[in-house]
């Protein structure tokens, strides 16, 4: 029935005071009603879907790129805050079983400011083994010197969960401290 009557009132149209225009009725709803008074005359999106609101009321399929904390109401320190800003330079090793690659990273803009590694071809053509102690000595040296030219003097150092602070992963890095470069090594 209710289809019945807004099909007549649709069917008719209303001329305006100036006579040359036809405008379409809107449904006008009491106060007491679900849409409280006001104008019902949803527009249409492009594919004949009403478009609709996502539960924060924005944009539909449109998403957040930041990630919310799983406890909004945790504190954040001053030194989490600030530690990217005074310590800006990590330094990155990675040792496989055929080479050995080092890297000098901004933890702000996220650039790599110095990179050596045992797979570039200026420094397998000098070294006999690519993966040896004396191969990471090297490393550390060449990633020492290419740092300095950056204007890069510290940095800070976490092992991954995987890696252990012994061995080669050390020698990159004593290597990296014997050459001037003050590094900064966190272990947990």
């Amino acid at each position: 029935m209710l289809k019945q009557v807004i099909g007549k009132v649709l069917s008719k149209r209303v001329v305006s005071d100036s006579g040359d225009k036809f405008l379409l009725p809107c449904l006008y709803l009491p106060t007491s009603s679900f849409h409280a008074g006001k104008v019902h005359c949803a527009p249409r999106s492009f594919f004949g879907v009403e478009d609709f609101l996502d539960d924060d009321n924005s944009r539909p399929y449109t998403y957040q790129k930041g990630k919310k904390s799983k406890n909004p109401s945790k504190h954040v320190s001053f030194k989490q805050r600030t530690v990217a800003y005074m310590e800006p330079f990590t330094l990155d090793v990675l040792i496989s079983k055929r080479f050995v690659s080092a890297s000098l990273t901004h933890r702000v803009t996220c650039k790599q400011v110095a990179v050596a590694g045992t797979n570039s071809k200026d420094i397998k053509a000098v070294l006999r083994s690519r993966s040896d102690i004396p191969a990471c000595l090297a490393i550390g040296q060449i990633l020492a010197e290419r740092a300095r030219e950056a204007d890069v003097y510290t940095a800070s150092y976490t092992p991954r969960e995987r890696d252990k602070f012994e061995g080669k992963i050390r020698a990159v890095v004593q290597s990296l401290i014997d050459n001037g470069i003050d590094i900064k090594v966190y272990l947990d």
